[in-house]
Formats: structure tokens, C-alpha cells, sequence
């Protein structure tokens, strides 16, 4: 069961935080030029659309961590209590910053304004991904495991 639990996490983790680090690092070139080409206004109202698909599908990254971390008895674990911490931390960017960021550039682009906070999209969408490759070190490395693995 836990290799079964484990499989989902790891294939919930790539299918689904994937393309939201992928379309929301896009996201922001992708604004500066559909500000100065309308026609692709689409790209960029597809990139945020996909982004916030997939962040309602993250939501299972961490149910099936922390069913397979309850399984495997470590949720007490100081990786896995800093990971959760981490993956909370990258949520809460996700839905403050990075996604009313996005809407508020798509908003503009079907307006007279300039879309203005692309740079600023860009890094906290940076940070974002750098919170995820925290992560992912943490459940690699898994700092007192038993597996073997390790630095």
C-alpha cells in the first residue's frame, strides 16, 4: 500500500504542479508580448488557464503525501513537517500572487491599458518553483532516512 500511495503522490506531483511551473513561468513573457501583438492574447489566456486548472489538481500532491507520510510514519518527521511547511508557503504564492497577477494582466489585455507587474509575476512565480525544488530535494535527500539515500 504505501508503494501504491507513494506512486500516486510522485505522478499526482509531476501531472499536476508541473504544468502550473511551467505555464506560470510562461505566463509573464507571454504577457509583455501579447501587450504588443493583440492576436496572442489566446496564448496568454490559455497559459493562466492552465495554471489555475491545474493548481485545483495540486491540491492532491499533498493529500497523497501526507496519506503515504501517515502510512510510512513519518509525519513527524522534521523533512516531511519542513516540506509541508514549504508546500504551503508555495500555495499561498500561488493563490495570493501568482494567479490574481495573472487575471489582472488578462484583464488588461482586453482593455486600453498597459499591462503593468510582469516582472514582478515573473519573480514571485520564480520563487514559487524554487519552494517546489525545495521540496523535491527534501523528498529525495529525506534527511535520517533508512533508504540509503542520501548526501
Amino acid at each position: 500500500m504505501n508503494a501504491f500511495l507513494l506512486s500516486i503522490h510522485v505522478l499526482a506531483a509531476i501531472l499536476a504542479i508541473g504544468p502550473v511551473a511551467v505555464a506560470a513561468s510562461m505566463f509573464p513573457s507571454a504577457a509583455r508580448l501579447a501587450s504588443d501583438d493583440p492576436k496572442k492574447a489566446a496564448t496568454v489566456q490559455v497559459l493562466h488557464r492552465t495554471t489555475r486548472v491545474y493548481a485545483v489538481i495540486g491540491v492532491l500532491v499533498p493529500v497523497f503525501g501526507i496519506a503515504t507520510g501517515a502510512r510510512m510514519g513519518v509525519l513527524g518527521d522534521t523533512w516531511l513537517i519542513v516540506s509541508l511547511t514549504l508546500t504551503v508557503a508555495a500555495a499561498g504564492i500561488l493563490v495570493a500572487f501568482i494567479l490574481p497577477g495573472q487575471n489582472r494582466l488578462v484583464d488588461a489585455l482586453g482593455s486600453d491599458q498597459r499591462p503593468v507587474g510582469s516582472s514582478r509575476l515573473a519573480m514571485t512565480t520564480g520563487i514559487f518553483n524554487l519552494l517546489w525544488a525545495a521540496v523535491v530535494v527534501l523528498m529525495i535527500y529525506r534527511p535520517g532516512s533508512t533508504t540509503g539515500v542520501g548526501l
